[in-house]
């Protein structure tokens, strides 16, 4: 199923958590989450998951069995930054994905919404049977959150990327649609809790930014 090929019906109500909806990245969105992109290499932003390969993808589109959503806010349906799959291949039944939330909007819980409500749609709705990913060894914050969505350790990978004299390690998180299935929320698509309601922590504060970049 290529990016442009997938319909806003089949886009819901299945791809709506509690605070993210998962939807079609269309022109104007392109340019605010280049936005986005520029925002996180000042600020040297880590990002999950494909890392470059996620942000490749909102330029040229999303090819092969790969898909790419825009993640906009239930409330106020604000675009927060985008995930997309990553080497997804329907015979193995194995996928990747890379997400990235800009700065400003972090720390909000935006991304583990975002990334449940992802593997919700492949493994239930797509039939997958397992995830992969890859995250930077010094990116406990990554790691954490992969751990809390139930992601297990199952390998290290020494990068040839050298940086500050030191040598980065990749560390290989895998999830299985059975091991989701015994985690999954009951309260994907507004169901049980309060739909979308921003838990604004100190640091996860909304900044607004002007109409000309949140489109």
């Amino acid at each position: 199923m290529r990016s442009g090929a997938v319909s806003r019906s089949a886009l819901e109500p299945e791809q709506v958590g509690r605070k993210v909806r998962l939807r079609e990245v269309g022109l104007r969105d392109r340019r605010v989450l280049m936005g986005f992109d520029r925002d996180m290499a000042r600020e040297a932003t880590p990002l999950i998951g494909g890392g470059h390969r996620h942000w490749a993808s909102h330029r040229s589109g999303s090819a092969g069995d790969d898909i790419h959503f825009g993640i906009e806010t239930v409330r106020g349906r604000m675009l927060v930054g985008s995930v997309c799959t990553i080497g997804a291949d329907p015979v193995t039944g194995l996928f990747g994905y890379g997400i990235g939330i800009a700065p400003r909007h972090q720390r909000c819980g935006y991304a583990t919404d975002a990334i449940t409500v992802l593997l919700a749609h492949m493994f239930e709705q797509r039939g997958f049977r397992k995830c992969e990913v890859s995250v930077y060894g010094g990116n406990l914050a990554s790691l954490s959150l992969h751990g809390g969505l139930g992601f297990r350790e199952e390998g290290r990978l020494r990068d040839t990327e050298v940086v500050r004299g030191e040598i980065k390690y990749l560390v290989r998180m895998g999830i299985t649609a059975e091991e989701f299935a015994l985690r999954r929320p009951d309260d994907l698509g507004g169901r049980g809790g309060s739909r979308g309601q921003h838990r604004r922590p100190r640091r996860g504060k909304h900044w607004r930014t002007p109409a000309a970049v949140n489109g």
